[in-house]
């Protein structure tokens, strides 16, 4: 048993058969495209988590960064006061040693004038 085609059976099937292909990658573009919505929607989420992220870090940051200059501060404000208070407490080694010889020269002239007291 013979199969015969005519031409406009041969032209249906064509046209069938581009109709199913067209259709096939139309589907499969639809695809590709929904796929890549939802990457982009999830990239997007991900991008402005992370921006949350690096905010919070960076504003940690800067409020470390103030109080580390409030600490700063205070160090310096103490360092200040001790240099104001230093000279009352502390007595440099020259200083003493002068000191020390007006005493004794003074005592050296007590004694010598007790000596020419004693003496006469």
């Amino acid at each position: 048993m013979p199969i015969q085609f005519e031409l406009w059976h041969l032209i249906y099937v064509t046209i069938a058969f581009m109709g199913m292909v067209f259709a096939f990658g139309k589907l499969l573009l639809w695809q590709f495209d929904k796929r890549l919505d939802e990457r982009f929607v999830a990239q997007e989420k991900a991008r402005i988590e992370g921006m949350g992220h690096w905010d919070q870090r960076f504003n940690n940051f800067e409020n470390e960064l103030r109080d580390a200059g409030k600490e700063w501060r205070r160090v310096e404000r103490e360092l200040m006061d001790l240099k104001v208070e230093l000279p009352n407490l502390y007595v440099r080694r020259e200083d003493y040693v002068r000191n020390q010889t007006v005493i004794e020269s003074k005592l050296d002239a007590i004694h010598q004038a007790q000596r020419k007291g004693a003496l006469q």
